[in-house]
């Protein structure tokens, strides 16, 4: 069982979705299952609910990997990445939005691109158990999302909206505005400004765009599987199919066929 939703209004200049899981069944430890993770070019934050840490692998040659906790931040990305699904827990996590790494995860969200940190780095032993426990003790996922969020808003100590530059440079950069003219509107040198979105969102400007525009097209093909490639590339705003299939390979290390042959029931992870 899974529960995803839009955060309380408070939390939502900050937060775009949370969301909480049961464990699945699990697999023989005989027969490891693996997930390819696709990027979404934001910040997570994740609370395993039992004392099986997350364990990824640096490709798809390494067999053993290596764990990484079980409260993880997992930084901004543009490139997917494999973990271990074999032993499903129950967990739960929210989605940050560029500028909100600072107050809600403890730093910048470029101090975690392309990487997993453990929680604990960032907010302590202390809290991240005491979080774990009482996150545990609840007794529906609806009110692991109530104490998660209270949290979440604990954190916030009353400020109530991200740096206006950045939410203003993502709304642009959300409609494939160019970044110089997105550089320009914020009265910033584009060095500067890539400078300091990157230092907000964890990626750079067009590439952070990039990320976006095939998460949009990931929606879509969920939406409509049986779409035509070229139809999918025109609608989402590529120059051709060609543009679209090199973007598809780059996020998500699958060509969009082979990643429609395998039809992933999350848009965003695919079982392998």
């Amino acid at each position: 069982m899974h529960l995803s939703r839009p955060p309380i209004a408070t939390l939502q200049p900050f937060v775009e979705r949370v969301w909480a899981g049961e464990a699945g069944p699990s697999d023989s430890p005989a027969v490891p299952r693996r997930e390819l993770v696709l990027p979404t070019g934001s910040l997570h934050l994740v609370v395993r609910l039992a004392d099986r840490p997350l364990r990824v692998f640096r490709d798809a040659g390494d067999r053993v990997g290596f764990t990484l906790g079980t409260a993880v931040v997992g930084g901004p990305r543009a490139a997917p990445y494999l973990k271990d699904i074999s032993h499903p827990v129950p967990s739960v996590g929210a989605l940050l939005r560029p500028g909100a790494a600072a107050f809600l995860a403890g730093a910048p969200a470029g101090e975690f691109a392309g990487a997993h940190t453990p929680l604990v780095d960032v907010w302590g032993r202390a809290a991240v158990d005491t979080l774990g426990n009482r996150l545990a003790e609840a007794p529906s996922l609806a009110g692991r999302l109530d104490l998660f969020e209270a949290a979440l808003l604990a954190r916030l100590d009353g400020l109530r909206r991200i740096d206006p530059l950045i939410a203003h440079a993502v709304t642009r950069l959300r409609f494939a505005v160019p970044v110089c003219e997105v550089a320009a509107e914020c009265g910033l040198s584009h060095r500067h400004f890539t400078q300091r979105f990157r230092a907000a969102a964890g990626l750079k400007p067009k590439l952070w765009g990039r990320v976006v525009r095939f998460g949009r097209a990931l929606d879509r093909l969920a939406a409509e599987p049986a779409i035509a490639w070229a139809e999918l590339a025109a609608a989402e705003g590529y120059a051709d199919q060609a543009h679209f299939t090199r973007d598809f390979r780059a996020f998500a290390g699958l060509s969009p066929g082979d990643y429609r042959r395998r039809a992933p029931a999350n848009a965003r992870h695919v079982t392998l």
